[in-house]
């Protein structure tokens, strides 16, 4: 009874104040009260017990009113078009009681993220983020911290590789693992998703730490779960709840205890790994890994105050290019495989570009895209089909700012709708399907595009994104190059639409049949 008062007080005191902010603030045109009741719905969903009798209740009525509009990103992301017809590149939807700035449109994101990207750099508060990360890490902080971390991962990330040979030599050797484990099953289906996240997770593990791990090693198996846990609430009505709620959600015993219990157990087991580290360090001798090269760096300024490398930034950043890096690269190889399965003629296709250019044995390297036109445009149209994260994680002003002829305020929070660029019917030959002629000329060409903004746009585009495309490449040429991928259902049964989940979309589960070609 006390909680059920509780929760009431509460969300009368967030209306109230919704009403209240209207008043006291300018804002682009938009949508006020969208999302008030919805976010109602999501609070009651995240605190009553699994399966109970008044859950499943709640749970019927949200599905009714609210199906596949589980969060204001995937709206967003679906009805963009009708809102920027309505109000333009720029408006305001209301979060729950708070004012949420949109852009979309490539223009108005160019013109935001990239030129006044220093304005429009701010990170908002976003507590899952906030609570897993304490406030450390590259990804949620700001000011001083966010550009030392910043600045510290480019140049890190580059010196160990990313984009160039090593990283390669770490990728091809880890393909030839998932092809040997794939080659086990022989004429069994399968699900590939643990096997490809063992994968991905070891390429990042050899940049993070100088090492893979064997795939029965329990801390491998420590780092895919607490990701997989992490996202999973992530993407769940009750995650969505505690983002607006994380008082009243963390009051209650649930999926947020054992989201949080996962993950302090991976920095745990990282932080010990980074002790070890600590003792056989030797400053005279070139890092050979992430943490080497942090370790040297908190070295360096053990007497500078101001400094932001420490132990908790260290854990902090690990995990933030852990979880990141592992759930969108072998999401994305995931529903590649759904799009070959869905589409065998264009897997021909690339199977035929593949044995013209690499042969049955030679390994891929990213030098032969420039020889694979085909297949580097089937890869880029896996990515922008799925479009993994509508938007970016949100953002915020760092101080008034005039941009698109409204004033927005220092503080507003501002939400990128990458979405709105990758469906953009003005960039794309067809943009509401799968299509890799989306990325190719008239001559069969590669085409680049403009409107290519899946790894984000500005100073908060995905640090990792020259990895994540060396891992793309190699990984989805060299499993097309020995195997031909089959649906454990009929072709027009196959679903490939991917599921709108509360932060962003995911591939759909399915088992496969890994065909060795001969």
């Amino acid at each position: 009874m006390c909680a059920a008062l509780w929760i009431c007080i509460v969300l009368l005191k967030k209306s109230w104040n919704l009403w209240k902010i209207c008043y006291l603030y300018i804002y682009p045109e938009g949508h006020r009260n969208l999302f008030l009741l919805q976010m109602w719905a999501n609070v009651v969903l995240g605190v009553l017990p699994k399966d109970s009798y008044w859950c499943n209740i709640a749970h019927c009525v949200y599905t009714f009113f609210f199906h596949k509009r589980c969060c204001i990103l995937i709206f967003l992301s679906t009805e963009t078009r009708e809102f920027s017809k309505k109000y333009g590149p720029v408006f305001t939807v209301w979060f729950a009681n708070t004012p949420v700035v949109v852009i979309s449109g490539y223009q108005a994101l160019k013109d935001s993220m990239i030129g006044m990207g220093e304005e429009f750099s701010g990170r908002a508060n976003y507590p899952l983020l906030l609570k897993v990360s304490n406030g450390y890490g590259v990804l949620v902080s700001n000011g001083d911290r966010w550009k030392q971390l910043r600045r510290f991962c480019i140049t890190t990330l580059k010196d160990f590789g990313m984009g160039r040979q090593s990283i390669e030599e770490k990728v091809r050797e880890e393909t030839s693992y998932l092809v040997q484990t794939f080659s086990t099953f022989g004429d069994s289906a399968f699900n590939p998703k643990d096997l490809i996240s063992e994968a991905v997770c070891n390429v990042i593990c050899s940049v993070m730490l100088g090492h893979r791990f064997e795939s029965d090693d329990p801390l491998l198996k420590l780092f895919i779960t607490a990701v997989n846990k992490y996202f999973h609430f992530l993407n769940s009505p009750t995650g969505q709840a505690y983002n607006i709620f994380p008082k009243i959600v963390s009051f209650f015993p649930g999926k947020i205890h054992d989201v949080l219990s996962a993950v302090q157990e991976t920095k745990a087991s990282l932080k010990r790994e980074v002790e070890a580290r600590w003792k056989t360090l030797d400053p005279s001798a070139p890092p050979q890994d992430f943490i080497e090269a942090f370790l040297l760096r908190m070295e360096e300024e053990k007497h500078n105050p101001n400094t932001e490398f420490n132990y908790e930034n260290l854990l902090s950043t690990s995990w933030n290019l852990f979880s990141a890096g592992m759930e969108t690269t072998s999401s994305t190889l995931r529903q590649g495989l759904l799009y070959m399965m869905k589409h065998p003629d264009i897997q021909a296709k690339v199977q035929k570009e593949i044995d013209e250019v690499l042969g049955p044995h030679r390994s891929p390297s990213i030098a032969d895209r420039q020889n694979m036109p085909y297949t580097d445009a089937v890869v880029h149209e896996i990515q922008r089909s799925i479009d993994l994260a509508p938007t970016s994680v949100p953002h915020y002003m760092l101080n008034d700012t005039e941009f698109n002829n409204y004033l927005i305020p220092k503080g507003a929070i501002v939400l990128p709708l990458l979405s709105s660029v990758l469906s953009d019917p003005k960039l794309w030959k067809n943009p509401d399907c799968f299509d890799p002629e989306n990325f190719l000329d008239e001559n069969g060409r590669f085409k680049k595009n403009d409107g290519f903004v899946a790894f984000g746009m500005g100073k908060r585009a995905c640090l990792g994104e020259a990895m994540a495309r060396v891992e793309l490449f190699i990984f989805f040429t060299s499993l097309l190059q020995h195997f031909t991928f089959k649906a454990t259902v009929l072709q027009e049964e196959l679903d490939t639409t991917p599921l709108i989940c509360c932060f962003g979309r995911m591939p759909r589960c399915f088992e496969c049949y890994a065909v060795r070609r001969t």
